[in-house]
């Protein structure tokens, strides 16, 4: 069954180049953000991971977690964060998931249940493992992108993206597209007019069903 927005994430067991992590426990009262590859040693997931690297501070700063899921070896993760930081020029102190039986793939619907890894395998075979999960304290998936494997991750996008469930989550209201940190926030349909003034002042009308407001400072 697939792994859909608010649906609780399995408590698994995991094996990683820290040793082992449940990971309920290890997303405690935290925002946690998993991100995916199929192989280490790949030019493409290489750039992404050092793209994390360098927002340790920013992730630190929203009070979220960050680790990823590849299904090589934990021997092999810890050779690979030598080249990730060589080029990327920052630390990699997150943890990586050892996914080498694939029980994380399957159980977060990335790959068949009955997939095998080939021998020999490249990472076409495991492509379909290029996921970002964003996940809340209640242990719930919030948001998931999922990318080929010739395209880089935009990690700034999902920098936003966090910033944007946290501020929905905090103040109950939504977001527009490509809203940033500060900007005018959307109203929900489910808050009165009279309501909505009272909590944010002044409101925007833009359509019947379309009201803007800005949160409080």
């Amino acid at each position: 069954m697939a792994l859909r927005i608010n649906d609780e994430i399995p408590n698994l067991t995991v094996d990683t180049d820290q040793g082992s992590i449940t990971l309920h426990d290890w997303i405690g009262d935290s925002w946690a953000i998993l991100f995916s590859h199929p192989k280490d040693f790949t030019p493409v997931c290489t750039t992404e991971f050092g793209a994390v690297a360098r927002l340790m501070d920013e992730w630190e700063k929203r009070n979220t977690k960050v680790m990823g899921i590849s299904v090589d070896s934990a021997e092999e993760h810890t050779a690979w964060k030598k080249d990730i930081e060589s080029t990327s020029g920052a630390k990699a102190p997150f943890p990586i998931i050892a996914d080498e039986d694939l029980t994380v793939a399957k159980k977060f619907d990335m790959l068949p249940a009955e997939y095998v890894l080939p021998d020999g395998r490249t990472p076409a075979d495991s492509a379909t493992v290029r996921v970002v999960f964003i996940i809340g304290p209640d242990k719930k998936l919030k948001l998931s992108m999922t990318y080929p494997m010739n395209v880089g991750r935009n990690f700034a996008e999902v920098l936003r993206a966090l910033d944007a469930l946290q501020t929905a989550a905090k103040e109950n209201i939504a977001t527009p597209a490509d809203w940033q940190v500060g900007e005018d926030v959307i109203v929900p349909k489910a808050v009165s007019d009279e309501e909505a003034k009272a909590k944010y002042g002044e409101i925007e009308t833009v359509l019947p069903y379309l009201r803007k407001a800005k949160l409080p400072s």
